[in-house]
């Protein structure tokens, strides 16, 4: 059966993470939640219901019997059970909103259902940027479950440190790790295939490494933190979140934060996590177009796609970066950086979108991606509009 994964009334919420995929493409745990869901319901033919712009690029509905899927929650084995046993016109709801329902397509309306159950068991649900963060850990460990039950890890070499249960420790085929030091108390840590830990790093659990991604020379990694495929890590890190194909190669710290894919973070760069006066953290909103308090005491940095940052450069705590900006000036910037910004101020300049394009040529070609044309009117598509 088709999957259609939703954005339901969440994908602005998500801005400016959202800016370039549907919800269903963010990272948090090991997996984006699109790949979990596949994992869980043993099913790849997927869709997405998302923006109309998006559209091109992730791939449309077909009009025939599909499950329709809110994404963005842990479900619990009775929830999945729930969701595979739904008929024709059946839907499941969780705190008066739709996340599961049997639906056709080709007439797509939510008229077709005829009954709706309500989840009365509590959720692990995410909605807004700092909820994945924020509740990584649990990701991390349904995850890392859904991925390593009745497998057997590869060896650690005998040359790290180890702290510990071995069960808690997974090292997928290929990787590398030496002279390091990992601890499973506090959490456990699954290294991807082909991933690389250098010399003299500190891991302490939850902590997910990706495929073909690395801890540099000496990193400190506190978890929850998730690095996705094909990165760079370096310096210090504390509860973050890197979609993938981004580099924060070197020394300085970021804390408390969700990055998207194709940034890099220049060398010393330092994002604060928590204010002078440990207040609470205001962040800002797309939707409503504000800086709204999260409720949290720490709060680092929201970054969009293709952005990046010079030498030294310096965060504010809270700080929420768009797509394809370039933070370079003296000083700090302000707490929210428009989508290409040239500079990272408030009235700079804007990227130029052609030249916007060549660096993300650039940028891809190191990891032999592509920038394609769905990808320049995804990104024309944000110059115009935001």
């Amino acid at each position: 059966m088709q999957l259609v994964f939703s954005d339901a009334q969440y994908w602005e919420d998500f801005l400016p993470l959202t800016f370039t995929r549907p919800v269903a493409e963010m990272r948090c745990g090991i997996l984006t939640f699109s790949e979990r869901w596949q994992k869980i319901l043993e099913n790849t033919e997927v869709s997405y219901f998302t923006e109309n712009y998006l559209q091109n690029k992730f791939r449309n509905p077909e009009e025939k019997e599909s499950l329709f899927l809110v994404t963005n929650f842990l479900p619990t084995e009775n929830v999945i059970q729930q969701i595979k046993d739904l008929k024709q016109g059946e839907a499941l709801v969780y705190e008066d909103e739709l996340v599961a329902a049997r639906i056709n397509m080709k007439d797509f309306s939510l008229n077709q259902i005829e009954k709706m159950t309500d989840i009365k068991e509590e959720l692990t649900f995410f909605k807004k940027p700092t909820d994945l963060f924020t509740y990584n850990h649990k990701a991390i460990d349904f995850d890392f479950e859904l991925l390593t039950k009745d497998r057997i890890s590869q060896e650690l070499s005998s040359t790290n440190g180890f702290l510990g249960d071995k069960k808690d420790l997974f090292i997928e085929e290929g990787a590398q790790i030496e002279f390091s030091t990992l601890n499973t108390k506090t959490g456990k840590i699954y290294i991807g295939k082909n991933a690389e830990v250098m010399e003299g790093c500190n891991l302490r659990g939850p902590i997910s490494l990706g495929e073909d991604s690395k801890f540099n020379l000496g990193a400190k990694i506190y978890g929850a933190t998730t690095v996705g495929p094909h990165c760079k890590v370096g310096g210090e890190v504390n509860n973050i979140i890197i979609f993938g194909y981004s580099s924060k190669g070197h020394d300085g710290f970021l804390g408390n934060s969700v990055v998207g894919e194709w940034c890099n973070f220049g060398a010393d760069t330092n994002s604060s996590n928590l204010k002078n006066n440990y207040g609470h953290v205001k962040l800002w909103n797309y939707r409503t177009k504000a800086f709204e308090e999260t409720g949290l005491q720490f709060a680092g940095l929201i970054m969009g796609d293709h952005s990046k940052t010079a030498i030294n450069t310096q965060l504010n705590t809270g700080t929420v970066v768009g797509v394809a900006s370039n933070i370079f000036k003296e000083g700090f910037p302000p707490n929210l950086v428009e989508s290409f910004s040239w500079g990272g101020f408030k009235d700079d300049e804007r990227f130029k979108l052609d030249k916007a394009y060549e660096v993300a040529e650039r940028a891809m070609a190191r990891r032999k991606v592509a920038l394609t044309d769905e990808d320049k009117a995804i990104l024309k598509y944000v110059f115009d509009t935001y």
